[in-house]
């Protein structure tokens, strides 16, 4: 394996903790904390909403942490906290202290999210290559398999699954330690400013994906209590879910290198909205398996695709200014959603939280087709043409 691409690999090991273990292996263990803590899907709404706000103040802050600690540093460390929050929600099952554990997994992941999406774009210069920036994205899917190859097995006692998913949290950030530099790393106080007025509909999009896209995989497993789903179909959905995003980069990476405008954005948006529906037509096992499998295939080449945009249409000292104020926009979606969906859940059933996922997506979806259409701007172009001279690839 050429080295750009194993140090992708490496890399991808951030994106398996901050997401993969530290976000959405919290949908496996919902089931069991709901019966164990009497929670309603209001309250397991709001506590993935926590999370939400956590990755929030995250975004936020990233961009002045990589100015005073550098790109490397601020990922490093935080993948070392991002461990020390998940061992830390199995400490207390009093409510106030676990918003706050699952608070705390979302800014470190936040920030290992944004630096590490700049690391591997700068690995994708550097190659001339778009595939490091999918292979980032798709180590999410390494998480969910471990999650669900292991989490279902534990049963109710969701404590010992906490601590094990912190375990393999800290393994993960020996793995990518160093694979956030040399070569990709920021250095302190080179962030440019955010760009954004250039890729509104594109901003618009991600916003209504991010709202939608999180209530299927954090309810996913409520939906299959609710039927009394075996523990084997459970393990089986939420391991084919993770393998497909593995899997994803050999289907995306060309098209989200080669197409220009928002064609692939597009394209991942219906597929997902798609996939959410599936669901939604039948509870049948095979359905559901397929549902989950066109979800996996897709919903981690979103984040990709944007910040391959990101990448063609701003100047590399502007990455992580704008990847920040992306991922502040995706942060403001992922902790309304689940809350607003649990509330319509309550109301209705759980059927609503994929209805919403497909609604959303859809919508995303209309919107970023109308991004494709444009011509690029000269503004891309020139900026192409900069960082050619400027040898960045």
């Amino acid at each position: 394996m050429r080295p750009p691409l194993w140090q992708a690999v490496r890399l991808a090991a951030g994106t398996a903790s901050a997401l993969g273990l530290a976000r959405f292996a919290f949908g496996l263990l919902l089931p069991a904390m709901r019966e164990d803590l009497h929670w309603s899907l209001t309250q397991a709404g709001v506590m993935s909403a926590a999370n939400g706000l956590g990755y929030l103040a995250g975004a936020l802050v990233t961009a002045a942490l990589v100015r005073r600690v550098g790109g490397a540093a601020a990922f490093r460390w935080g993948m070392a906290l991002t461990a020390v929050a998940l061992a830390a929600t199995a400490v207390s099952g009093h409510y106030p202290a676990l918003l706050a554990a699952r608070a705390a997994a979302g800014v470190t992941g936040a920030v290992v999210f944004i630096t590490g999406g700049v690391i591997a774009s700068r690995i994708s210069a550097r190659a001339s290559s778009g595939a490091p920036i999918v292979v980032y994205f798709a180590g999410t899917g390494l998480g969910i398999v471990l999650s669900g190859a292991a989490v279902p097995a534990l049963g109710a006692h969701w404590r010992a699954a906490w601590l094990g998913l912190g375990l393999a949290a800290g393994l993960a950030t020996l793995v990518s330690w160093t694979a956030a530099g040399p070569g990709g790393e920021e250095p302190a106080a080179a962030t440019g400013r955010a760009r954004l007025l250039p890729l509104w509909r594109v901003v618009l999009a991600y916003l209504l994906f991010a709202a939608g896209y999180i209530t299927y995989i954090t309810f996913l497993s409520a939906y299959l209590a609710e039927r009394h789903a075996p523990l084997a179909q459970v393990t089986l959905t939420w391991t084919a879910l993770g393998a497909a995003v593995v899997a994803a980069p050999a289907l995306w990476s060309r098209p989200i290198t080669r197409w220009r405008g928002g064609r692939a954005l597009a394209a991942l948006l219906a597929l997902l909205a798609g996939g959410a529906a599936l669901a939604l037509a039948s509870p049948a096992p095979p359905v559901v398996l397929a549902s989950a499998i066109v979800y996996g295939a897709t919903f981690m080449g979103v984040p990709a695709a944007v910040t391959a945009l990101v990448r063609a249409g701003t100047p590399p000292a502007g990455w992580t200014a704008t990847l920040a104020a992306f991922t502040t926009v995706f942060a403001v979606g992922q902790t309304a959603g689940p809350w607003i969906a649990g509330v319509l859940a309550d109301h209705t059933s759980t059927d609503a939280t994929l209805a919403w996922t497909a609604i959303l997506c859809a919508a995303a979806a209309a919107i970023a087709a109308t991004a494709a259409r444009r011509r690029p701007g000269t503004r891309d172009r020139a900026c192409d043409t900069g960082r050619r001279r400027g040898g960045h690839g």
